[in-house]
C-alpha cells in the first residue's frame, strides 16, 4: 500500500508541469512531466510486481 501512496503523490507533483506545458506550451515542463511519467511507469510495475507475488502466495 505504500507503492500505492507513493504513486498517488506522484501524480500530484506532475500535475502542476501537466497544466504549464499544456495550458502555456512551457517546453522544460513538459520534459519533467515526461520524466514523472517515466517514473509513474516504474512504480506501476513495481505495483504489480507487489499484487502478483502476494496473489500467488495464498
Amino acid at each position: 500500500m505504500e507503492n500505492f501512496t507513493k504513486l498517488k503523490e506522484l501524480v500530484a507533483s506532475v500535475e502542476a508541469d501537466a497544466a504549464k506545458f499544456y495550458n502555456s506550451g512551457n517546453g522544460a515542463a513538459g520534459t519533467r512531466v515526461r520524466k514523472g511519467m517515466q517514473d509513474l511507469k516504474n512504480l506501476a510495475q513495481e505495483i504489480r510486481t507487489e499484487v502478483t507475488e502476494k496473489k500467488n502466495t495464498k
